[in-house]
């Protein structure tokens, strides 16, 4: 008997930004067939250098692959895409449509059951680490939706990722990714205050990040700062962590998870960050 190889899978990928983009790139570098679309064709150029297929649309892309990749901002920007702007009919049945943005559980839900109806797939495979978490593959992949699927789709996160854990079923991968960013934001609110205090006692800050940085208390919130987080664009990443609380605080809200500290203290972090940014930047 001879031996067959089963045809690759075909992945596509709308969203090649920031994160999105290098995403991709690690798709294609890790031998699967890369097949892209984008609202602006120069976005494309973070694929240059590796094997891909451009599509003129949406809907042509959809048509071409058996796993479609959505890396965008906010849930109405997969709706207006997916929903809305027709993706979802020229899907192929038994195609699997993947979330890597961040949004509300509940969302998920409405997509799967919306999706099903055309014998579509949904997972909500939301990512932690950032742009240079992205270009690093080294970024956390949280996976909600059908586990069957979820190993379908393993490969292709592992691409990217250094770690990619699946939390269950539909909305719980964006669950974890508000409790994951939630718990980054109440970390700042810490460093904050020792900072503060550490101001106060007239402690060499740079000397104390080393240590702090390298020793038992250290967190990405506080690896971050002078890397992904900087005076520059802290405003920025300020604006996005509300939106990421406001999200929380509406996903756990049905729950009755009594979740209003922690909501307050994460949102004190998000708005402390220009401050903690300039505090802590090398002069």
């Amino acid at each position: 008997m001879s031996a067959t190889t089963a045809t690759p899978e075909r992945i596509g990928f709308i969203g090649l930004g920031d994160q999105g983009g290098p995403m991709a790139r690690a798709i294609a570098e890790a031998g699967h067939p890369l097949h892209a679309w984008a609202r602006r064709p120069a976005s494309l150029a973070i694929l240059d250098g590796v094997p891909y297929t451009a599509h003129a649309g949406a809907a042509d892309l959809a048509a071409a692959c058996d796993i479609l990749c959505l890396c965008l901002p906010e849930d109405e920007d997969v709706r207006s895409v997916v929903l809305d702007g027709g993706l979802l009919e020229h899907m192929k049945p038994g195609s699997v449509l993947v979330n890597h943005g961040t949004g509300l559980p509940a969302f998920a839900g409405e997509l799967t059951r919306l999706c099903a109806a055309h014998d579509v797939h949904v997972l909500d495979a939301a990512v932690s680490g950032a742009r240079a978490g992205a270009l690093a593959k080294t970024l956390t992949t949280m996976v909600g939706g059908d586990e069957t699927q979820a190993k379908r789709c393993e490969g292709i996160f592992q691409s990217f990722s250094t770690s990619v854990v699946y939390m269950g079923g539909a909305g719980s991968g964006q669950l974890a990714k508000l409790f994951n960013n939630a718990l980054m934001m109440m970390n700042q609110r810490s460093i904050e205050e020792i900072i503060e205090v550490a101001q106060r006692v007239h402690l060499d800050l740079p000397r104390l990040l080393e240590v702090l940085g390298t020793g038992s208390a250290t967190s990405a919130a506080l690896t971050s700062l002078n890397a992904a987080i900087t005076v520059d664009n802290a405003e920025h990443l300020t604006k996005l962590q509300l939106i990421d609380m406001q999200l929380f605080a509406d996903a756990v809200a049905p729950h009755h998870a009594q979740a209003d500290d922690v909501t307050a203290r994460a949102v004190d972090g998000s708005h402390g960050l220009v401050a903690l940014a300039r505090a802590v930047a090398p002069h």
